[in-house]
C-alpha cells in the first residue's frame, strides 16, 4: 500500500516536534544552571540539545519534501503541548492551571491564525527566487537586530524579545530550507542559500538559549507562535498563498492573535517556587521540661552570742 505524501509529511512533523520539545526542555534546564550563554556552550547537556534540534530540523526538511510549508510549519505548535508538561515533570512540579490555560489559548489562537492561510503547493514553482531569498534574509536580519536591541534595553522583556528573534530566525531558516529541499542546484546562489540557511538555523538556536534564561513557558510559547506566523507571512507576501474567508478570515485572525497573545502572557508568569531558606520537614516536638517541686526547707535561726548568754 502506498503511503500518502501528506500523511508522511504529518508523521515526520510530529516526530520533529517531539525532538524540538525535548531540546527546549534541555536548553531551559541548561540555562537555569548557567549564568550566561558562554557557560551553556561548554556543558554537555547543551550539545545534546543541539543534536535534538538538528534531528528535528532534519525531519522538518524531509517533511517539507512531501508537504507544503503552510501545512508542515503549523504542526510545530505541538512542540508547546509536549514541552511545557515535560518541563514541569523534569523540574518535579505540577503543571499549573495557569500554564494549561496559557497553552490552550496559544494553541487556539495560532490555529485560528493559520486556518485563514491557504495552503500552497510544495513544489519548486512555489519556492523563493534568489532575489526574494536575499530580501527575506535582509528583512529578517533587521528585525532580529531590533529585537536583540530591545532585549538589551528592558530586562522585563529580555526572554520574550529573544524568543521572538529566535522564532523569526527559525522561520526564515525553514523557508530557505524548503527551497533547498524542493529544488537543489549546484551554483553559487545555492551555496549562498545553504550558508544563509545554516546561519539562520544556528542563530535561532542560540537566540532560543538566551530566551530560555527567563523560563520555558512564555518564551517557548512566543517562539512557537512567531515561527509559523513569520513563515506564513513569507508565503502570503512572496509565494502567493493568500488569506481565506474574506472579512470573516480577518476577524478570525484578529481574534486568534488576541487569544495567542493572552496565552503567551499567562505562560510568561513566573511559577511559584519553594523559597531557598524554607525548611519543609515536619518539625519534631521538643519536650518541655516539667518543673519538679522542691520541698520547703525551714530556715535555721542563727544563734548569736547574746542569745547564748540569755
Amino acid at each position: 500500500m502506498t503511503t500518502s505524501p501528506v500523511l508522511l509529511a504529518v508523521a515526520l512533523s510530529l516526530v520533529s516536534a517531539l525532538c524540538y520539545a525535548t531540546a527546549a526542555v534541555v536548553q531551559e534546564r541548561t540555562a537555569a544552571g548557567t549564568a550566561d550563554l558562554r557557560g551553556a556552550l561548554i556543558r554537555a547537556s547543551w550539545w545534546w540539545a543541539v543534536l535534538l534540534n538538528a534531528a528535528g530540523a532534519l525531519l522538518h526538511v524531509v517533511a517539507l519534501r512531501y508537504g507544503p510549508l503552510s501545512l508542515v510549519q503549523p504542526l510545530g505548535v505541538l512542540t508547546l503541548v509536549v514541552a511545557v508538561p515535560l518541563g514541569s515533570l523534569v523540574a518535579r512540579r505540577r503543571t499549573s492551571g495557569t500554564q494549561w490555560r496559557g497553552m490552550a489559548l496559544t494553541l487556539a489562537g495560532l490555529t485560528a491564525l493559520l486556518t485563514v492561510t491557504a495552503s500552497g503547493a510544495g513544489t519548486s514553482d512555489s519556492a523563493l527566487s534568489t532575489n526574494e531569498v536575499l530580501l527575506v534574509a535582509l528583512a529578517a536580519a533587521t528585525l532580529i537586530a531590533a529585537l536583540i536591541r530591545l532585549a538589551s534595553g528592558r530586562s522585563s522583556l529580555t526572554g520574550l524579545a529573544f524568543a521572538a528573534a529566535s522564532g523569526i530566525a527559525s522561520a526564515v531558516g525553514s523557508t530557505l530550507a524548503q527551497k533547498l529541499a524542493v529544488g537543489p542546484t549546484l551554483s553559487w546562489s545555492a551555496a549562498v542559500l545553504a550558508l544563509l540557511t545554516v546561519a539562520f538555523a544556528a542563530g535561532g538556536l542560540l537566540l532560543a538559549q538566551k530566551a530560555y534564561g527567563s523560563g520555558l513557558g512564555g518564551p517557548l510559547a512566543l517562539l512557537t507562535l512567531v515561527n509559523p506566523v513569520a513563515a506564513s507571512a513569507v508565503g502570503v507576501t512572496l509565494l502567493g498563498e493568500g488569506f481565506q474567508y474574506g472579512t470573516t478570515g480577518v476577524l478570525l485572525a484578529v481574534a486568534g492573535a488576541m487569544a495567542a497573545g493572552r496565552g503567551v502572557v499567562l505562560l510568561s508568569r513566573p511559577q511559584p517556587e519553594r523559597p531557598a531558606g524554607l525548611d519543609v520537614r515536619v518539625p519534631v516536638p521538643v519536650p518541655v521540661p516539667v518543673p519538679v517541686p522542691v520541698p520547703h526547707l525551714r530556715p535555721t535561726r542563727m544563734l548569736t552570742g547574746t542569745s547564748r548568754a540569755a
